[in-house]
């Protein structure tokens, strides 16, 4: 048995040498067949990882983050203040309102929290968010309405702002007044002029004593800085600097504009030529200013969006501060998941026949939540037109049509989101605050 197992492995091995020259003569056949030389198959190599991107924006910087009228907790004497940038419908706000509680908590003398409102123009809630958190504020309930908006971030309809407002026992009417006319337009739009001036356009972004920490990081990390904002504190409490002037103290040499490493690149900006697109009024587009103006600017816009709602108002005061100089331009781009834009574009299309697209436009905008037939008909008669009229050209294909093709002009320009405005062909997209748009007509006009 034990023989037959050896002449077994030998018969084997003796079969795997011929079988191996065999493969080796054929290959050997093959590459002089191909002139080429085997080379054996080198394993491929693991890429080496990239160095990590080295940051552009000074860590160390501090800015110049003024409080202003904005909601304030803790005591006015804290050594640290943390001015945090928010939006009520970003989840990273909600998981750093939760760090913001506990560091109340953990420092109750030390530590005093600004809050500023940049509702981001994809959230589609934010904006009346924020409105409802300013509209606390006024009647001395900000905290508490802030900490229900964070708390129910899936539920910021128009009917949940006003169940929160009722639990807090504000004044209903004077909260409903705020809402609707959103009072605070100024407020937000200043609080996202500075955020943008500082490099924080995403949220949260916080400035602890004037020091920049972005993200909902985690509390360690706040901690760290507020440890290092006591040691400071302390040091200028020492040199004679009263408690209550703390904070202007620590901020007084601070930056006003995103502060880059020596050598780092330039914090990206807009192009000094942007692209200019050809974009033309349609033979219906209701048009304000005068026909020689230098400046025109065509907007595509939405009567159901609140974003266009605060560009109409910036677009008043570009009239009243131009009067001369600019051209309006309107065009309609309804929204698919605005239910009541489309027959809102309508009615404004109807008062234009009649002459009054401009008044119907302020109705429609300052009426937002309240664009039924039944009142597009109340404005047309507080306007004097012809009901008749006015009924026929809104129901009629004519109007129907203008709108469509306003909504596929503006699609082939890219002004697919609202607003969308063009400043002789330059892109200006959302509810910009006034002063940006006086920058790129001031370029205009030289």
């Amino acid at each position: 048995m034990k023989g037959n197992v050896i002449i077994a492995l030998i018969v084997g091995a003796a079969l795997g040498f011929l079988l191996g020259k065999v493969t080796s003569t054929k290959q050997r056949g093959q590459q002089v067949a191909q002139q080429a030389p085997a080379q054996p198959t080198a394993p491929t190599p693991t890429p080496a990882a990239p160095p990590p991107a080295r940051p552009t924006e000074d860590p160390n910087a501090i800015y110049k983050v003024p409080v202003g009228n904005s909601p304030v907790t803790g005591p006015a004497t804290a050594k640290v203040t943390i001015v945090e940038i928010t939006d009520f419908e970003c989840p990273f706000c909600s998981r750093a309102n939760d760090t913001m509680k506990q560091l109340l908590k953990d420092y109750p003398k030390d530590v005093r929290i600004v809050a500023k409102m940049n509702p981001l123009p994809f959230h589609k809630n934010a904006n009346p968010a924020a409105q409802a958190a300013l509209a606390a504020h006024e009647q001395g309930k900000y905290w508490e309405m802030h900490n229900k908006l964070f708390d129910n971030a899936k539920a910021l309809e128009r009917s949940d702002l006003e169940k929160y407002a009722q639990e807090l026992g504000l004044n209903m009417a004077k909260f409903k007044e705020a809402l609707d006319k959103q009072k605070f337009n100024d407020t937000i739009n200043a609080d996202q002029a500075l955020a943008r001036s500082l490099g924080a356009t995403g949220t949260p972004a916080f400035f602890i004593n004037g020091k920049k920490l972005s993200g909902a990081r985690p509390i360690e990390q706040f901690k760290d800085a507020i440890e290092a904002g006591i040691k400071r504190a302390d040091e200028l409490l020492a040199s004679g600097t009263k408690a209550n002037a703390l904070y202007d103290a620590l901020i007084k040499d601070g930056a006003t504009s995103q502060v880059n490493l020596p050598g780092a690149a330039p914090t990206p900006a807009a192009p000094e030529q942007p692209v200019v697109k050809k974009v033309e009024a349609a033979a219906w587009s209701p048009t304000h200013g005068p026909k020689d103006a230098k400046v025109t600017i065509i907007e595509w816009s939405d009567f159901q969006c609140p974003f266009c709602s605060r560009g109409a108002k910036t677009a008043h005061e570009i009239m009243k501060a131009y009067p001369k100089d600019v051209k309006f331009v309107f065009r309609h781009q309804p929204l698919g998941f605005h239910d009541r834009a489309t027959p809102a574009a309508k009615a404004s299309m109807a008062a234009h026949k009649q002459g009054k697209f401009w008044e119907m436009h302020d109705k429609l905008f300052e009426n937002q939540r309240e664009l039924t037939d039944e009142n597009f008909e109340k404005w047309a008669k507080e306007l004097g037109l012809n009901m008749n009229k006015f009924k026929a050209d809104m129901a009629s294909p004519e109007i129907a049509e203008q709108v469509k093709k306003d909504s596929e002009a503006g699609s082939a320009v890219g002004a697919d989101g609202t607003p969308a405005f063009f400043i002789n062909g330059k892109s200006l997209v959302g509810a910009q605050p006034f002063e940006k748009f006086k920058e790129m007509i001031d370029a205009e006009l030289k």
